[in-house]
Order: structure tokens, then sequence, then C-alpha cells
């Protein structure tokens, strides 16, 4: 953490005469510990890669506390399978309305779906990159 907020801090300073937006985020645990650092107030944008809602298999944690008074937009990619947060599991969750969570079919944490599915992985990252683009261009306006 204290890593991330030395950076954010100096980042802050040279972006200050521009006009650019400060985003932030990770995969898995690097995507849980850029949305604390998030909720601190300090980014403009957060995106996170299949976060872990909660240790599969306990669908109850607090892991998410933070995630309700975020107030930077924020895009959570989340494979429908993912073992720390299936969308019936996330549905449950009173998350800040800044937060988007787009769903990537059939994908497991890593956004890989079954053979036997209608998806590819290659589909789902095309997906994930498009939504990540859409997201950071719509932080512009």
């Amino acid at each position: 953490m204290e890593t991330w907020q030395t950076v954010i801090r100096q980042l802050k300073r040279r972006l200050q005469t521009g006009r650019k937006k400060l985003i932030i985020g990770g995969k898995s645990m690097g995507g849980r510990i850029a949305s604390m650092v998030a909720a601190e107030g300090q980014v403009d944008g957060l995106v996170c890669l299949g976060y872990p809602f909660h240790p599969p298999g306990k669908p109850v944690g607090k892991r998410i506390e933070h995630l309700r008074g975020i107030v930077c937009p924020t895009l959570i990619l989340q494979g429908e399978r993912d073992p720390f947060g299936t969308r019936r599991d996330v549905a449950r969750y009173r998350l800040a309305k800044q937060i988007r969570v787009h769903w990537l079919t059939d994908g497991n944490h890593s956004f890989q779906p079954p053979k036997s599915s209608v998806a590819s992985g290659e589909q789902n990252m095309a997906q994930a990159l498009d939504e990540i683009a859409a997201f950071c261009s719509g932080l512009d306006d």
C-alpha cells in the first residue's frame, strides 16, 4: 500500500499541468490493492480484472467493504464462472453506483471458458480490452 500511495502522489504531481486522467488497476489481488488505493479518492478511474470478491467457496467476506463507498468510476471485468465472485455472488453485494461489472461469457478467474463454451478465451480477452478502452475513453468526457 505504501508503494502505491507514493507512486500515486508522484504521478498526481506530474499530471497536474496536463489534463490527463490517472487510472489504476490490476489483476486479482493487484486489483484489490488498487481498489483500496482508489477508495482513498486520489485517482480518476479504476480497472480490475478478475476481482477477488471472496475466497472460493466462501461468498461472504470483507473484501468488498471499501467498494461500497468508492467514488471514482470503476470497471470490474469478471468471468461468469470465477470462483472468487460469480454473477450470482456479486448480485448480492451492494457496491457503489460508480462500479460497473462487465461479465465475460463462461470465463473463469483468467476469463477462460471451458472448451464446450460458445465463447473462446481469445474472444473474452478481446472483449475485455474493448471494454477497458471504452471505459478509459469515457473518462475524458
